[in-house]
C-alpha cells in the first residue's frame, strides 16, 4: 500500500520537524537526531512541575500534539510502535525539569515501562525529583496481568496538565494522576488492521467482521464479532464497558483510531449517546483523532467518573488543537422551520391504481441502487443509486399523505416531497420537474404535454440539454415517443441512455469534472435510471 512518506527510516524525524516548524515557535526539539527525538515547549521556564510522556510513534497527535500550555511539557518520540531509548527519555527529563520536579506519564507496555523507568532512576541520580505513573486503562483482555495503556491516557494528560499549569506540587499531581488511572476504562473496535510504514499489511479481519479489543499497535483483539452497523459496533463496546462502570456519572472520550471518517465518528457519537450507558454519561471529549494507530479504521471509547473538580480541570482551556475539548451532552433541540418554509400539503386521498403504479416505480428505483451506484462511481461520486433509492423509499412512506386521487395535485406533492427528502442537485431538479408538471396539468395540458413542460422547466433552470450526458438524454426522447406508446418510449429512452456512453465530454453534472478516458464506454447513471424505469413499465 502506497503511503505519503519518503523513507521509513526518516518518517518520524520528518514528522517531528513538520510539527515543530508549524507550531509558530511554541515548540522546539532537542538535538540528537535521529536517536533522540524530543519535542518540548519553547516557553518553558522550569518553574512548575514538568509533564513528560511519549512512546512509539504512529499514535499522532499523541504525543507531540499534546505538548503545550495546560498539557504536556515534553514528548519523547520513538520509532513507529517502538519505545524511545533510555537516553532519549532522560534527555527529555533533563531538558524540562526544574526544582518543582517531573511527572512521567507512561502507557503500560514493557518497553515503555523499562525505558522510562530506567531514565527516571538516572534522572534521580542527577538529583531531580521524578515520579512515574503507568496508565493501564484497556479492559479488552481481562485475564492479562498488566492491562495496556490506550486512549484513556488523554484524561491523565489533561487533568495533570491543568494541575501543573495551576502550579500544584508534584505529589498532588501524581496522586491526582493515579486516581484518574485507577478509574479510567477503555476498549476499542476496528474494521481493519493498520499499515505499518514499509511493511506489508496484515489482513486478518475478514469482510463482515470487526475486531473488538485490539491494541493501538495493531495487536489482535479479544474476539472478532459480526459487524452490520455502527449501532451494533457501539453496543459491543458498551457491553464491555458497562461491566466495569459503577452507578456514577462518567465522562466519555470517543477516539478515532486513525482511519474512520469524521462522518462515521459522528454517527458513532450518536449511537453512544443513545446507548444503554447514555444515562451515566454527562460529557464527551471528541469525537476526534487523539490516540491513533496509524490508519486503523476503528474507534475506542474511554470512560471516567470525574468529580466536580476534575470536571473543571477537563474543561479548562488549552490552545492545543489536538485536544477537542469537553462538551456537555444535552437533548437534541429541534426548532420550527421559519415562516414560509413549513410545507402546505394538499389533502390526502386514495386511489388504488395510482398507489400501485407509484409503488411499483419506487420499487424499481430501490432495486437499481447498487447498479446505479456502480455506474456513478465511474463518472461521478458513486451515490446516484442511493439518492434515487432514498427518494423512492421516502415516497413509499409518504403514500398515505399524498393526494393520489388528484393527479394535478399529486405531481406538485411529489415535487414537494422530493425537495425535502432527496439530496443533491438531482433532488432539486426532479422537484422542479414534478412541480412544473403539476403546473402544466393544472392549466389543462394532457399528461404527456404536462411532463414535457416539466422537462422544459427543469432544463431551463438546470442548464442541461440533449447531448450534455445527463438524464435528459433518455427522458427527452422517451417523452417525445410516448405518444406512440410505452414500448416506443422505452426504446427511445434506452437508445438515448446508451448514447451517453459515447459522449466523452459532459457539460453538466459531476461528470463534467471527469476526464474523457474515464467517461468513455460508461452510460450516465441518471439516463440509465430513466431507461430502466420505462423498460419496466413497458414490460
Amino acid at each position: 500500500m502506497a503511503q505519503f512518506m519518503n523513507t521509513k527510516e526518516d518518517i518520524v524525524t520528518e514528522a517531528v520537524d513538520g510539527i515543530v516548524a508549524a507550531s509558530g515557535g511554541k515548540l522546539a526539539r532537542l538535538d540528537g537526531y535521529p536517536h533522540i527525538r524530543v519535542v518540548i515547549r519553547n516557553d518553558w521556564d522550569k518553574s512548575k512541575v514538568a509533564l513528560v510522556s511519549g512512546g512509539g510513534s504512529g499514535h499522532e497527535p499523541a504525543h507531540a500534539g499534546f505538548v503545550g500550555e495546560g498539557m504536556l511539557t515534553a514528548a519523547v518520540c520513538g520509532d513507529v510502535f517502538a519505545s524511545p531509548s533510555v537516553d532519549a527519555v532522560l534527555a527529555g527529563i533533563l531538558a524540562v525539569t526544574g526544582p518543582a520536579g517531573c511527572l512521567l506519564i507512561v502507557k503500560n507496555y514493557t518497553g515503555d515501562r523499562l525505558n522510562f523507568g530506567l531514565a527516571a532512576e538516572r534522572a534521580r541520580a542527577f538529583g531531580l525529583n521524578v515520579e512515574m505513573v503507568v496508565v493501564d486503562d484497556d479492559i479488552a483482555l481481562p485475564d492479562l496481568p498488566q492491562a495496556r495503556g490506550v486512549a484513556g491516557t488523554l484524561f491523565v494528560h489533561k487533568i495533570a496538565g491543568a494541575l501543573a499549569d495551576q502550579g500544584k506540587d508534584l505529589d498532588t499531581i501524581a496522586i491526582a494522576a493515579r486516581k484518574v488511572i485507577s478509574g479510567t476504562r477503555s476498549i476499542g473496535m476496528s474494521l481493519d488492521t493498520c499499515t505499518v510504514p514499509g511493511s506489508p499489511k496484515e489482513d486478518r479481519i475478514p469482510e463482515g467482521k470487526a475486531e473488538l479489543g485490539l491494541g493501538i499497535h495493531g495487536e489482535a483483539g479479544v474476539e472478532q464479532v459480526e459487524f452490520r452497523s455502527a449501532r451494533e459496533g457501539i453496543a459491543a463496546v458498551v457491553d464491555k464497558l458497562a461491566l466495569t462502570m459503577d452507578h456514577k456519572t462518567h465522562i466519555a472520550l470517543l477516539n478515532n483510531l486513525g482511519g474512520a471518517s469524521v462522518l462515521e465518528m459522528s454517527v458513532l457519537l450518536h449511537e453512544l449517546i443513545g446507548s444503554p450507558i447514555a444515562g451515566q454519561l454527562s460529557h464527551v471529549v471528541g469525537p476526534a483523532s487523539m490516540m491513533t494507530s496509524l490508519d486503523m479504521r476503528g474507534f475506542s471509547v474511554s470512560v471516567y467518573a470525574a468529580d466536580a473538580s476534575e470536571l473543571r480541570l477537563l474543561e479548562s482551556s488549552t490552545e492545543l488543537a489536538a485536544w477537542p475539548g469537553l462538551s456537555e451532552i444535552k437533548p437534541i433541540t429541534v426548532e420550527a422551520l421559519p415562516d414560509g418554509l413549513t410545507p402546505i400539503t394538499p389533502l390526502p386521498s386514495d386511489h388504488d391504481e395510482t398507489r400501485v403504479f407509484l409503488t411499483d416505480c419506487c420499487n424499481v428505483m430501490i432495486a437499481l441502487e447498487d447498479d446505479l451506484n456502480a455506474l456513478d462511481a465511474k463518472s461521478g461520486d458513486g451515490d446516484t443509486g442511493t439518492t434515487l433509492a432514498g427518494a423512492a423509499r421516502s415516497l413509499i412512506n409518504a403514500m398515505d399523505r399524498l393526494p393520489l386521487a388528484d393527479h394535478t395535485q399529486l405531481y406538485r406533492a411529489i415535487g414537494l416531497e422530493l425537495s425535502q427528502t432527496m439530496g443533491g442537485s438531482s433532488g432539486v431538479l426532479l422537484a422542479i420537474f414534478f412541480a412544473a408538471t403539476g403546473d402544466g396539468a393544472s392549466s389543462g395540458l394532457p399528461m404527456r404535454e404536462a411532463l414535457k413542460a416539466g422537462l422544459q422547466r427543469m432544463q431551463e433552470i438546470g442548464g442541461a440539454n440533449l447531448g450534455d450526458r445527463t438524464m435528459v438524454d433518455a427522458l427527452a426522447p422517451a417523452l417525445e415517443a410516448l405518444t406512440h406508446g410505452l414500448q416506443e418510449a422505452a426504446e427511445a429512452a434506452r437508445s438515448g441512455a446508451n448514447h451517453t456512453a459515447t459522449i466523452v465530454k459532459a457539460k453538466a453534472g459531476r461528470a463534467s469534472y471527469i476526464s474523457a478516458k474515464q467517461l468513455e464506454g460508461h452510460v450516465d447513471p441518471g439516463a440509465e435510471a430513466v431507461a430502466r424505469l420505462f423498460e419496466h413499465l413497458a414490460a
